[in-house]
């Protein structure tokens, strides 16, 4: 693991109904017309209460199930192991317990099924590190909870091998260390409950080869990195709801992620694909989104709100002017060389309610591969497998001077309302900011992106456009760097001429 996301300037009360809140714009500045299709007013989304309202499992077991008792300690690991693949096990009403070694855990054999009936918990113990692992594929855990095991950081409980195939659904994974689940190709977690895990709700990482087909829908991720593992291991990009690690296709939808500790869903290094739709994002302390040294997304119909606070809110007082977004690209962007449903980056149709500032699109002038200023540690683009080939003087080229950067490019927002009241958030500056923009490129001294190059390219040459939005609220804007803050008009007039057909309303967010 090991790969951090520290840069130039990010150095670094669950709710029953999120309701898309969509206040009247009466008035406007700067020119445009009324969007087409700005979310309606009437819309309402419910959350996924997985973990206050979690599904029971079958009462009796089902034909053919072999029954595990709880009274017998190891009894699950055991009967695995004597049983044949594509078995299926009924845990009793009960508190589960393995051996007491750290190590004991359940090997599951391939199509191997694990039900909980009512009241069926698989307890660690605090003495257990993992409670599932091995490579074995399409394995099923459903209506059981999993807690109290104490995975090392970076490692997963359940699914610690991130075999392929596995379907978690209707299952509790909470209190545990570490992450409470590890991710493999075709995974499936389905209306669960990931609460208050050490590390990440869930870690999708594969040691060896890409994650494909991972879906993450109706799920409840909350409270997790109770561990706090930012502050412990300071600039380790180690935590969030869900941490994303070079997943080539992902559909993340109808999901509640809110309170957790840092940020909610993270995508770092290599994501390709991704469709993160219909989902209620908030409450999280850091950003509600992160899309970094990625590619190819649609971003849409998400409700998005009250994010942030906690991160942005310190930042500011710190006095950093960089625009800490609740939504934030980090040199990602559209590629249409890499396949993908999309080919670029896409954000529309969302609503972003009293968050801690927008969206920002940024991009390191000094983060490329072979750099020293690359954070995602011996990893290059996807389109330059080798890093060492991005060096003097081949990188003054083409076609490594474009492909040995990881581009924020192609990202086209529109269609969102995006609303602001300070007297709700609680600030007076720098919670209210959109913007694109970059550093001023200084390293290393052999870097062929020095000076304003990469500045002047995301703000006018990389196709990042805004347009057709509302904004309601005491909204500014922020182009090519930190210190170039601009008013709506100013905004959508050159050189940056942002937003066209969008319109503000400054004084009916508060």
């Amino acid at each position: 693991m090991g790969i951090k996301r520290r840069h130039w300037a990010l150095t670094a009360a669950p709710l029953a109904l999120a309701l898309l809140v969509a206040t009247g714009c009466e008035s406007t500045q700067g020119a445009g017309t009324e969007p087409k299709a700005a979310p309606s007013t009437s819309a309402a989304r419910s959350v996924a209460r997985m973990c206050a309202e979690p599904a029971a499992g079958p009462a009796k077991a089902p034909a053919g199930a072999v029954t595990v008792d709880p009274a017998v300690v190891g009894d699950l690991a055991a009967k695995t192991r004597k049983s044949p693949p594509n078995t299926t096990f009924w845990l009793r009403p009960g508190k589960h317990r393995l051996e007491p070694d750290r190590y004991a855990q359940v090997i599951p054999k391939k199509g191997d099924h694990y039900l909980g009936a009512p009241g069926a918990v698989l307890d660690g113990r605090k003495k257990n590190q993992y409670a599932f692992g091995g490579s074995a594929r399409d394995v099923t855990i459903r209506y059981l909870t999993v807690h109290r095991f104490v995975a090392p950081p970076d490692e997963g409980v359940v699914n610690h091998d991130s075999a392929d195939g596995w379907v978690i659904e209707h299952a509790t994974i909470q209190d545990n260390s570490g992450a409470g689940l590890m991710a493999g190709a075709r995974q499936r977690v389905l209306a669960s409950c990931l609460r208050d895990n050490g590390q990440y709700g869930m870690n999708a990482y594969k040691g060896t080869g890409r994650i494909t087909g991972l879906v993450v829908e109706g799920n409840e991720i909350v409270g997790n990195n109770t561990g706090d593992w930012e502050r412990r291991r300071e600039g380790c990009g180690c935590t969030g709801g869900i941490k994303f690690w070079a997943v080539d296709g992902a559909d993340i939808s109808g999901n509640w992620v809110h309170d957790n500790r840092g940020t909610g869903l993270w995508a770092d290094t290599n994501n390709n694909d991704f469709r993160i739709e219909d989902n209620v994002l908030e409450a999280n302390d850091g950003a509600a989104l992160i899309y970094e040294t990625s590619y190819n997304a649609v971003i849409r119909n998400n409700t998005i709100r009250r994010n942030n606070w906690v991160e942005g809110r310190k930042e500011a007082d710190r006095g950093d002017s960089f625009p800490y977004a609740t939504v934030y690209l980090s040199e990602s962007g559209g590629e249409p060389r890499i396949r993908a449903r999309t080919d670029k980056i896409e954000i529309y149709r969302n609503v972003l309610e009293n968050n801690w500032s927008g969206i920002t699109l940024w991009e390191n002038a000094d983060r490329f591969c072979h750099s020293p200023a690359n954070t995602s540690s011996g990893d290059c683009t996807l389109l330059v497998r080798d890093t060492d080939r991005c060096a003097k003087p081949a990188i003054d080229t083409a076609p490594l001077y474009a492909d040995c950067r990881w581009k924020t490019q192609r990202v086209d927002i529109h269609d969102n309302r995006f609303v602001l009241d300070k007297s709700v958030v609680d600030c007076t500056v720098k919670c209210d900011r959109m913007a694109v923009l970059a550093n001023y490129g200084t390293y290393p001294d052999w870097s062929p992106y020095k000076g304003k190059l990469v500045a002047d390219a995301i703000t006018h040459k990389q196709h990042n456009r805004w347009h057709d939005n509302v904004y309601v609220g005491p909204w500014r804007f922020v182009a090519h760097d930190p210190s170039r803050v601009l008013d709506f008009g100013q905004w959508q007039g050159a050189p940056d001429r942002q937003d066209a057909g969008s319109t503000l309303d400054p004084r009916a967010g508060g």
